[in-house]
């Protein structure tokens, strides 16, 4: 794939796809569908990482509190906490951290018990990240019957992906921080599929669930591009196949 096919190539996938591709060094970008409001799965967590270091920053929440994990607060699916002995005690970052870098679910939700989802709504919307919005807990299968879910956009997790690349988010050190966690991230099969064996580094958040498959990152090119590949309702593979492709066309140009 060539960089100029990635928009066509992008609508003519079945389902509901979307992408915001940003050159943070001249500011080109790309979109498609980027404003259309898209079941967010684990990319929802970048809001409550956001509204952790906030919170680190302004000192009412400590990187080091300890969190005691019950057998009550374990979730099934991504993660380690799950699996662990019932009283294991981490710190507030350790949670934060597994939530990023191996998707943890249990560690996700106890953040959403610490930080409070209205609190983590309103720090977007105080950085213009409306097309974020966090509603309820990871396995929260009562609420999602009822059609209340996580929602991001594309262009709005570019914007955070952005403003993060550029230091904006809460100080600069804060955003050297987060970005240092998503460069962790051991879920590595779509934007760094092709990127890693170059030594191209890629700060990235991905989400999956049924028919969806999502990643959004910065890829640190010669200059750093901010890519968000968004979809529900499609085949999986051939969407993931879709970002690996388009990622290594992005830096081949």
């Amino acid at each position: 794939m060539k960089k100029s096919e990635i928009l066509s190539n992008i609508q003519s996938i079945p389902g509901d796809a979307a992408l915001a591709v940003i050159d943070t060094a001249n500011g080109e970008a790309l979109y498609f569908n980027e404003n259309l409001p898209l079941i967010a799965a684990s990319v929802i967590k970048l809001s409550l990482m956001l509204e952790a270091f906030r919170r680190f920053d302004d000192g009412t929440l400590n990187k080091d509190m300890p969190v005691i994990v019950k057998d009550a607060d374990k979730v099934p699916s991504c993660g380690a906490l799950t699996y662990m002995h019932s009283g294991l005690t981490v710190t507030v970052l350790d949670l934060v951290t597994l939530m990023i870098i191996v998707s943890d679910n249990t560690a996700t939700n106890l953040m959403i018990d610490i930080l409070g989802i209205e609190s983590v709504n309103r720090t977007l919307d105080a950085y213009g990240l409306t097309g974020m919005r966090l509603r309820r807990k990871m396995f929260d299968s009562e609420s999602s019957k009822r059609g209340i879910q996580n929602t991001i956009t594309a262009k709005s997790v570019a914007d955070f992906l952005v403003k993060l690349q550029r230091g904006e988010l809460v100080s600069e050190s804060a955003s050297r921080e987060m970005i240092e966690i998503l460069l962790n991230q051991r879920l590595n099969g779509k934007i760094p599929f092709f990127l890693d064996p170059m030594d191209i580094d890629v700060a990235h958040k991905t989400g999956e669930d049924s028919g969806t498959s999502h990643d959004a990152g910065i890829i640190f090119a010669s200059s750093p591009i901010v890519a968000v590949f968004l979809s529900n309702n499609v085949s999986v593979p051939d969407f993931e196949r879709f970002i690996q492709d388009a990622s290594l066309a992005l830096v081949s140009e």
